[in-house]
């Protein structure tokens, strides 16, 4: 307590500079995910990438991204154990703030796309299982995320697998494509409408306590009614538009459809990613923050002001900006190549991903789902397509993040325990 009391504002300082690595870390990273494949296709080009994700990125963090966040993520370790030592807890999530953003950099700087919610749980546990105990740490709750390792990416590489696949029998192969095209991309447009609703309002409305209430008694399915509703208008719009210009523009390739595809479901990844993710970043600053003020008493729940979001959310559009073509580089061309047809197999694939596992309760990585995607549709074309050598590195580097995360916050644990005590 004394140790709060005496460096508040040192304390206060820290928690902010670190939150904003973390997002930046996050924005170099992360945001591989909405914009790598669209990158990677020619769909769009980096610098429009870097402006459509600078925008939704940050509209989802900073409108969406929760007024209240829990003190420690996913359940890992109770805040309880915290109340008689909210100095240790004050360190604890400092040092876990500077270890997962500094392993976010060097992941960024090889070009891996890493796991930031693996990065932030891997920091959690190292820090709490020195301070408390290593009884202290849930570890069950560690390997049902440690299980997202396998599930992640097998699932989303089936779905975009299959979905590859009836592009290629549908319109791809067909004997007059144009005809085959304005037939099926409304079904495909219907797909998009729908996974993206869902994804925003399972990963994003959620966080503001906006409750879609149909009467059918379940959440998902009320989420997934009113989806549908809205893929059908999607559907009905998308296919006139696709009709008329099929018909207006005889220059126009079944590509070029799909690469319009392709920037709806950037979008819309883009702003269900800031406002789940970001929480990654700013729950341990509110935490912090919530904790000196209130004199060192720990709450399970924080509450979120709007500057914190604003920070959390300008943090991801600054890391994006500066290194975050590192990581949409390894997505987007490394492993396989893709076009805007394979891109949007790609995408929708990780986007049913993140619905089916927020239905079933499934632990799942954003990251892992999309590179497992991406890896579906190389396979689709067969093996001689994909490049093994950089899907080994990037499973390497998914296998590292959990240890190297923990080594590094019990590190700095001790270090910034020594500076301030």
């Amino acid at each position: 307590m004394e140790m709060l009391a005496a460096n508040s504002g040192v304390i206060l300082f820290l928690v902010l500079g670190f939150g904003i690595f973390m997002a930046w870390g996050i924005g170099a990273n992360d945001v591989a995910n909405a914009m790598g494949t669209s990158v990677g296709s020619g769909a769009l080009t980096l610098k429009q990438a870097i402006i459509i994700a600078a925008v939704f990125e940050f509209l989802g963090a900073f409108l969406a991204g929760g007024e209240v966040t829990s003190t420690i993520r996913k359940g890992i370790i109770d805040p309880a154990l915290f109340e008689a030592i909210p100095d240790k807890f004050v360190l604890g999530m400092l040092s876990a703030l500077l270890a997962a953003a500094t392993w976010l950099l060097v992941a960024s700087k090889r070009g891996w796309p890493v796991s930031t919610t693996h990065s932030i749980v891997g920091a959690i546990v190292g820090f709490s299982a020195v301070v408390v105990s290593v009884d202290a740490v849930n570890w069950s709750k560690v390997g049902e995320i440690s299980a997202s390792w396998v599930v992640s990416p097998l699932l989303a590489g089936s779905i975009a697998w299959c979905l590859y696949k009836t592009v290629e029998v549908l319109v791809l192969n067909t004997s007059d494509t144009r005809a085959s095209a304005a037939r099926w991309v409304p079904v495909y447009m219907w797909m998009v409408g729908f996974m993206i609703s869902m994804v925003t309002m399972l990963k994003g409305l959620k966080h503001v306590g906006i409750d879609i209430d149909l009467g059918t008694g379940s959440a998902f399915t009320d989420s997934a009614l009113l989806a549908a509703l809205i893929g059908l208008v999607v559907a009905a719009a998308g296919g006139l538009f696709v009709r008329r210009q099929l018909a207006n523009n005889a220059n126009l390739g079944i590509e070029g459809i799909f690469g319009i595809l392709m920037i709806f479901t950037a979008c819309g990844m883009a702003f269900a990613h800031g406002s789940n993710d970001v929480a990654n970043a700013i729950g341990p600053v509110a935490a912090v923050v919530q904790t000196v003020q209130d004199g060192g008493a720990i709450a399970a729940k924080s509450g979120m002001p709007w500057w914190v979001l604003l920070i959390g959310g300008a943090g991801i559009v600054l890391g994006l900006a500066t290194y975050g073509w590192r990581v949409i580089g390894t997505i987007g061309s490394k492993i396989t190549e893709l076009t805007p047809s394979r891109g949007f197999a790609a995408e929708l694939g990780a986007a049913g991903t993140v619905v089916i596992a927020s239905g079933t309760g499934l632990p799942i990585s954003t990251t892992h789902t999309l590179v497992g995607a991406v890896l579906g549709v190389g396979l689709a074309r067969g093996t001689a397509v994909v490049d093994f050598d950089v899907v080994k590195q990037i499973v390497g580097s998914w296998l590292v993040t959990l240890p190297i995360a923990a080594v590094l916050s019990i590190g700095f644990y001790y270090l910034l325990d020594m500076l301030l005590a």
